[in-house]
């Protein structure tokens, strides 16, 4: 969209990071037509759900990471803030992927071979749409987790995440006042 238009205000709802991705300038200051509410806070948002796994698990010295190679924002978090985290709390990180509902079984399978003391499952639309089945694999497992959205606490150890049903409120608001006649930015 951003490619289409420099004039028609978008507003994106639950984009991890939408300056690492081009989309905006700044955060406070996102420039050009494009704004929306984003779902990870900048700075250690990563690093701070490695440290909560780590009060929860004290001993944890290995925590898998539940990804989808596909998610570029996965991607980008894999190649920046988490190395820094882990070495800064002193634990090492295996990697499990998957991209579709059948390899979570897969994925669940090899971070219990590789000994993880517990799980960080990174959010996007295939944890959220088989969220009922990464809790049971995580419990079958033994596996600890901490979940990046609400959709888990209903059988899930601890989320550290944005609200989602409130971003696309918020979101919805933005565009209410777009549509009255505001123009771009919209910063709250």
């Amino acid at each position: 969209m951003k490619s289409a238009t420099a004039t028609i205000p978008v507003v994106f709802v639950a984009v991890a990071d939408p300056v690492g991705l081009g989309l905006v300038q700044g955060l406070s200051h996102p420039g050009g037509n494009i704004t929306g509410l984003t779902t990870v806070v900048p700075g250690d948002f990563f690093g701070k759900q490695i440290e909560i796994l780590r009060e929860l698990v004290p001993g944890a010295s290995k925590i898998a990471l539940l990804v989808n190679p596909d998610n570029q924002m996965h991607r980008l978090s894999l190649a920046e803030d988490l190395p820094r985290a882990a070495r800064n709390l002193g634990v090492t990180l295996a990697i499990v992927e998957a991209t579709t509902a059948e390899e979570l079984d897969i994925a669940f399978v090899s971070a219990a071979a590789q000994r993880a003391d517990a799980i960080d499952i990174f959010g996007d639309y295939l944890t959220v749409r088989q969220a009922p089945r990464v809790i049971a694999l995580a419990a079958k497992h033994h596996l600890p987790a901490i979940y990046f959205f609400r959709q888990f606490t209903d059988g899930g150890l601890v989320v550290y995440g944005p609200d989602v049903i409130d971003l696309f409120r918020r979101a919805a608001g933005y565009v209410d006042k777009i549509l009255k006649g505001a123009k771009l930015p919209i910063c709250r």
